[in-house]
């Protein structure tokens, strides 16, 4: 079986992308996007034989210095420049998974003909992700603006035998490895260095690694909901399909019908109740848990356009032969998504604090903080205060970054989006709800234990064994810190069947 992908203009999914990412598969260029590079890259050389017009960031410097001409003979050596005083990110490290997502998009972006690269160039980049040679990236650095330069600087450096990169588990000079593949650095021509660092490929890989794992986090919400309404007695009815359908946005459906499931069978549920209604965090999750929903479905759309698109400037269109300077860099349309999923993973992690401190009130025949001899005994009373914590750093991270802008270059990019920092704080976002899960599972399967000898149903008693496993059930204090650790590692490990996770 073939376990490459072919780049083409076929469109890029968010399932072709996690196939490629899961089976580990090698890429490879198309006859197609070979033949769009090629035939770009000969139109740009021909142009600049005979043209003596300015023409941004081919012949001229760059940002407010676009007004500079620069000879053609120093062409070659104005892209190399760019690249290497661009290259001034700071901060915390890229994680790997990430930069390597922004090779792949960055190739898929530039096959598609519009770019001026060299053929080579792209498949340099294509034997830098199939060997996992993967440039050293920092967080800081870029505005969102023109593309994301800084970033997008450093993931180009190697090319040039430049910077760092991650290679067999070591991060090496790029030299290095260069020599250890016999391959020569790479020359760039006209406009190269400019199509390779314009461009949203920073914003674009972390939104997109935040997208194919929110699936898995929105389920787990649901399921970890549906434990803690168990645990704390609650009724039935809010999940019923009448009240839905009279309010039908399709977060809200999916998520009441999801919990109804995960409940069927349940003695828990069934029994009969002695109050009447319920607090928001568990009678509302179909409408909260439902709205986060219906914002990942709108952010998917728009980075599903975006990782099919061209960012780079200008742009070539051999077919109306023109070189048009305009704006495709501008990460707007990224900031604000970021931004809104941002918002709807806080608020998942806002509910599940709000269902962990219920649970823990002494409320419902419950004993306070879920422990036998409360007192002698603190039990879960402190773990409350982390996911408050947590839960509160998430609220101040979903701040827009978007709202945001700074001028730079000399006023020549007065408006930017600040999408960098909207994808980095998303991810920050996420990695804390998953503790603020972690913490409402401890929880909720310490309370289901006070509603014994009452069983829930028959998957979440399997989800429940299968926790125990990992978290033994706590009777007297203990350092709960591991606790947390070994919580979130459970639900690192928990495999979900992708039709599961599908929004029907």
């Amino acid at each position: 079986m073939d376990n490459t992908h072919y780049i083409s203009t076929q469109l890029l999914s968010f399932e072709t992308l996690e196939e490629i990412i899961s089976h580990g598969k090698l890429l490879a260029l198309s006859e197609e996007a070979k033949v769009n590079i090629q035939k770009c890259r000969d139109y740009l050389d021909k142009k600049m034989a005979s043209h003596s017009e300015p023409i941004y960031g081919i012949n001229t410097g760059f940002g407010s210095l676009c007004n500079v001409k620069i000879s053609n003979e120093n062409l070659s050596k104005l892209q190399e420049n760019l690249v290497k005083s661009h290259s001034c990110g700071t901060g915390e490290e890229v994680p790997t998974e990430i930069v390597k997502l922004m090779l792949l998009l960055k190739i898929q972006s530039l096959s598609y003909g519009h770019s001026g690269i060299q053929l080579q160039t792209v498949e340099r980049l294509i034997a830098f992700y199939n060997n996992d040679i993967l440039p050293v990236i920092y967080t800081q650095g870029s505005l969102g603006a023109s593309g994301d330069l800084a970033p997008l600087a450093h993931l180009s450096l190697p090319l040039l035998g430049e910077g760092d990169v991650y290679f067999e588990g070591k991060k090496v000079h790029s030299a290095e490895v260069l020599k250890h593949f016999d391959w020569k650095p790479i020359v760039l021509q006209s406009k190269e260095g400019l199509a390779l660092l314009n461009g949203t490929q920073f914003m674009s890989a972390y939104g997109t690694h935040i997208l194919m794992k929110v699936s898995k986090f929105s389920y787990l919400a649901d399921l970890i909901g549906s434990i803690s309404l168990e645990a704390f007695d609650g009724r039935i009815e809010p999940f019923h399909e009448l009240i839905h359908f009279i309010r039908p946005h399709k977060g809200q459906i999916v998520t009441a019908n999801r919990i109804k499931g995960f409940l069927e069978g349940s003695e828990i549920i069934e029994q009969v109740k002695t109050h009447v209604q319920d607090p928001y965090s568990f009678r509302c999750m179909p409408q909260v848990h439902g709205a986060s929903k219906d914002a990942f479905d709108y952010v998917k759309k728009v980075f599903k356009t975006e990782i099919n698109s061209v960012t780079d400037n200008p742009n070539i269109f051999i077919e109306s032969d023109q070189i048009i300077s305009g704006g495709n860099f501008h990460g707007q349309p990224l900031a604000l998504a970021l931004d809104f999923m941002a918002i709807a993973l806080s608020e998942l992690g806002s509910i599940s604090e709000r269902r962990t401190y219920q649970l823990i009130s002494g409320l419902r025949n419950l004993p306070a903080f879920l422990v036998d001899n409360p007192g002698l005994n603190s039990g879960l009373m402190i773990p409350q205060y982390t996911a408050a914590s947590i839960a509160s750093q998430n609220k101040q991270l979903a701040t827009p970054a978007s709202i945001d802008s700074i001028v730079s270059s000399n006023g020549q990019e007065d408006h930017v989006s600040m999408g960098a920092n909207a994808a980095t704080k998303a991810l920050r976002v996420l990695d804390n709800l998953e503790r603020i899960l972690a913490i409402e599972l401890m929880n909720a399967s310490q309370a289901i234990e006070y509603r014994r000898p009452l069983q829930s149903s028959d998957f979440i008693e399997m989800f429940l064994s299968a926790y125990r496993e990992e978290v033994p059930l706590i009777k007297e204090d203990r350092i709960l810190h591991y606790d947390i650790e070994n919580t979130v590692s459970f639900l690192n490990t928990f495999q979900i069947e992708n039709d599961l996770l599908i929004l029907t």
